[in-house]
């Protein structure tokens, strides 16, 4: 491992090779590279200065030949400067490794307090053949370096929770009248790749072959303090396999669809405390993007047998993401941006995260944050986590009016324990928590994302709720409303602004928990998102604001 300051290296370049356009070999659905970050936000010991040390986590499950990861970390200061970087080589033959790099925090002293950012850079390549990926991944996290901060934050009760209720939550006098239900929105069971023991559960399962199905799993959840829990099948696996079996019987894929939703219909009778939702993860990686749709009583696919069957109910062309826009528009349906990639997913026309008004109606969410979907860990402590925050911005900035989630996209038997992860879902106080109000509070985009699961943030802007959308003449007044019932402080707070549909950059507005201004005239989104001292952070959903030309 080699360290630089300041100075250009030759990995930047490799890496930079590695983004153009190149043939590459293809790759099966889940045997894809895998990087991972994790900074720690503050430093384990302030008597000793600054020091800590970054973690980089690399797998490539069911990899067909050994590879070789070459990988760039950068310190970069809150004007956007590289300050450090370090580079290296790491060989991923057999399963995942880490690498741990070391900062001495001794050239602190150059270095002004405040939020620093810390971008990892990685790139896969076959070991032997040498040759260059273009699949280059891209982690960001923010760290704190100097004197802790505390940010002042208006007053705020934590809204009542659902039936598993976390101490210390409870309705307060003028309070916003919803309750917050926390939930995992992403996993798979034996319906599809996931549902393996935890002993056994080393990356994606053969599909249907799996000990444990969807009743096991909302179980579980439950059993564990989820509200919620989403089954998110591969659509495409129906027939027992990632490829398409030509034998596969069109009537036994769809009463396997018809059976994950019977169940998540039965547990639901049962546990009226608890939503069981069963949906599909349609769509490939390789040249595609994963989205969830949470409310759909049909299987969709484009795999047909050997005969010419459709092996599901309602054909919908392979990776052609307009037309499923439209589809999920006329039906109903509401789906989920699955851990985005910020280049080459969802293509339409072309473009990346492609505008269509049916995608803006359809697409409610944008997973922020997932803990690695092969964890084994059940006890809320996995590390490995990956930050979409970027690639979300690039999702709004096209013009999608989108929440943050953030799930954990279990494969293995922890549905929603490998870390504290949750996403929040407000519904109006009184209403029953079942899949309608679920799909209606995700339509409202009324949703957070924390990786904390004992803190909540809620971003009003004149009053109004995150999630909606109006005309606002004269100033503007945004509050960042943070409550934590187990009393975790706050370190960071931002509010961001961007512009739908300009395809640009967001920005943050304030680095306060108030902002109090009167926009340009024109169309703006804004969000809130805030880094508690522990590190966890959370997001609200934005809100979409057009100003009439009366601003100045």
């Amino acid at each position: 491992m080699k360290t630089f300051l300041h100075t250009p290296s030759k990995l930047a370049l490799i890496l930079l090779c590695c983004c153009a356009p190149g043939a590459f070999a293809a790759i099966d659905e889940h045997s894809e590279f895998e990087a991972t970050l994790h900074a720690p936000y503050r430093a384990p010991d302030p008597a000793k200065g600054e020091a800590r040390t970054f973690t980089l986590s690399f797998d490539y499950p069911n990899a067909r030949q050994a590879q070789l990861v070459d990988w760039q970390l950068e310190l970069i200061d809150p004007k956007q400067r590289v300050v450090r970087r370090w580079q290296g080589s790491t060989a991923l033959t057999s399963g995942p490794v880490s690498v741990p790099v070391a900062w001495s925090g001794q050239d602190t002293g150059k270095l002004a307090a405040g939020l620093y950012q810390v971008r990892l850079r990685a790139a896969s390549r076959d070991a032997q053949a040498g040759a260059p990926s273009n699949d280059v991944h891209e982690q960001h996290w923010q760290i704190e370096v100097g004197p802790p901060q505390s940010p002042v934050l208006p007053p705020f009760a934590p809204l009542p929770t659902g039936a598993l209720r976390q101490p210390g939550a409870a309705p307060a006098t003028g309070a916003l009248p919803y309750t917050v239900y926390l939930g995992n929105l992403h996993s798979q069971t034996n319906h599809s790749d996931g549902g393996a023991e935890l002993t056994d559960c080393k990356g994606a399962q053969d599909p249907l072959t799996a000990k444990y199905g969807p009743d096991a799993a909302f179980s579980y959840a439950r059993n564990h303090g989820l509200d919620i829990l989403v089954a998110s099948e591969h659509n495409h696996m129906y027939d027992g396999s990632d490829g398409t079996e030509l034998n596969a019987d069109p009537a036994a894929a769809k009463a396997l669809y018809r059976k994950g939703l019977d169940t998540a219909s039965s547990f639901n009778a049962a546990h009226p405390d608890f939503l069981a939702v069963y949906g599909m993860e349609w769509g490939v990686i390789n040249k595609g993007g994963h989205v969830n749709i949470f409310n759909s009583d049909q299987l969709l696919g484009w795999e047909k047998n050997g005969k010419g069957e459709l092996l599901a109910d309602v054909v919908t062309p392979r990776s052609d993401y307009a037309a499923l826009y439209t589809l999920m528009r006329e039906r109903g349906w509401v789906g989920q941006f699955n851990h985005p990639s910020q280049t080459g997913q969802f293509m339409v026309n072309g473009t990346a995260f492609g505008y269509t008004p049916d995608g803006d109606a359809a697409m409610a969410l944008c997973e922020v944050v997932n803990s690695t979907a092969f964890s084994v860990n059940d006890k809320e402590g996995e590390t490995r986590r990956s930050n979409f925050e970027l690639a979300c911005n690039k999702v709004l900035e096209a013009g999608y009016h989108v929440a943050f989630s953030t799930n954990q996209d279990n494969h293995c038997a922890n549905w929603g324990t490998a870390y504290t992860n949750r996403t929040g879902v407000l519904i109006p106080g009184g209403m029953p928590l079942n899949r309608d109000s679920f799909v209606e509070a995700l339509k409202a985009r009324r949703v957070f994302a924390t990786m904390d699961k004992g803190s909540q943030l809620v971003l009003t802007a004149n009053g109004r709720m995150m999630g909606e959308r109006f005309k606002n003449s004269g100033p503007l007044n945004l509050v960042a409303h943070f409550a934590s019932t187990a009393g975790k402080q706050v370190a960071s707070v931002a509010i961001m602004e961007g512009v739908p549909g300009r395809n640009g950059t967001v920005t943050q507005l304030a680095g306060t928990a108030t902002a109090s201004f009167t926009p340009t005239p024109g169309a703006h989104f804004y969000y809130a998102k805030v880094i508690q001292a522990d590190g966890n952070i959370l997001w609200s959903a934005p809100v979409w604001v057009e100003q009439d030309g009366g601003g100045k």
